[in-house]
């Protein structure tokens, strides 16, 4: 079951991915070598919860943080412990928050000190990708056509799309249908109405696209140990463009 939001029900969920927005800067500003991931976790949980939010994640299907953190090989869902972080490491933090009954989801890869010029690519193909995906997720057009443009995008380049994980959609709840994959066929799949609302989130490797799940339960990781990349927008469904709700202003602002 898809659900349409109403105006009034996307502000709110604007205000909860603002929050996500300025809980992802404030980690981005502690990110630095010799920092634990842990700590990441726990500045991330005091400002959801001081700006008036539920952090979403802890304890969804038992996830113990309130963050998502994945360094190089990761791909998604790692988990914050004692890992410190290292120059040269890429880290994908992934947030959540409720505020009012509706859901914020947004993630950003951070460099950590100087990255090699290589991975900063994989990196900004990724993000190029999301917004390639956002342009193609207006009233009329397929979930398919958001796929086609992000496979096509990173594939044309080198790169391979995890195929395992998808984006979905948000509103009430974090994981609301339709799917939202990486990868497929222009003008297949859910036809996008205004109202709905979309969680796109490309999740790119620079070597293989096959991944493991972690003996941890939670992390996934590349095969072949090749870094990995994932940014993430909710955007709600527009005629004419999409209307991105979560930000990347607060991480990016000089």
């Amino acid at each position: 079951m898809i659900y349409l939001k109403t105006e009034e029900e996307i502000e709110l969920m604007r205000i909860a991915n603002h929050v996500v927005g300025k809980t992802l800067a404030e980690i981005g500003r502690a990110i630095a070598p010799g920092v634990s991931t842990v700590s990441l976790d726990n500045l991330a949980d005091t400002f959801i919860r001081d700006h008036g939010g539920i952090p979403l994640f802890k304890g969804y299907r038992g996830f113990p943080a309130s963050i998502c953190v994945s360094v190089n090989e990761n791909v998604v869902h790692g988990l914050p412990g004692e890992y410190r972080l290292k120059e040269g490491d890429i880290v994908s933090v992934d947030c959540g928050v409720k505020i009012n009954g509706y859901c914020g989801d947004s993630a950003y890869t951070f460099c950590v000190g100087e990255v090699k010029p290589e991975v900063k690519q994989l990196l900004k193909t990724t993000k190029d990708a999301l917004y390639e995906g956002i342009s193609c997720a207006v009233e009329g057009k397929r979930i398919g056509d958001v796929s086609y443009a992000i496979q096509k995008h990173c594939e044309e380049r080198g790169y391979s799309v995890v195929r395992e994980l998808v984006g979905h959609g948000i509103g009430r709840m974090m994981h609301e249908d339709p799917e939202v994959p990486n990868y497929g066929k222009r003008g297949y799949g859910p036809l996008l109405k205004k109202g709905m609302c979309i969680a796109i989130e490309p999740m790119i490797n620079m070597g293989s696209r096959n991944v493991r799940f972690e003996k941890d339960g939670w992390t996934v990781s590349t095969r072949d140990k090749k870094p990995s990349a994932h940014f993430e927008h909710t955007v709600a469904i527009r005629n004419g463009e999409a209307d991105i709700l979560s930000t990347f202003d607060y991480i990016e602002e000089k």
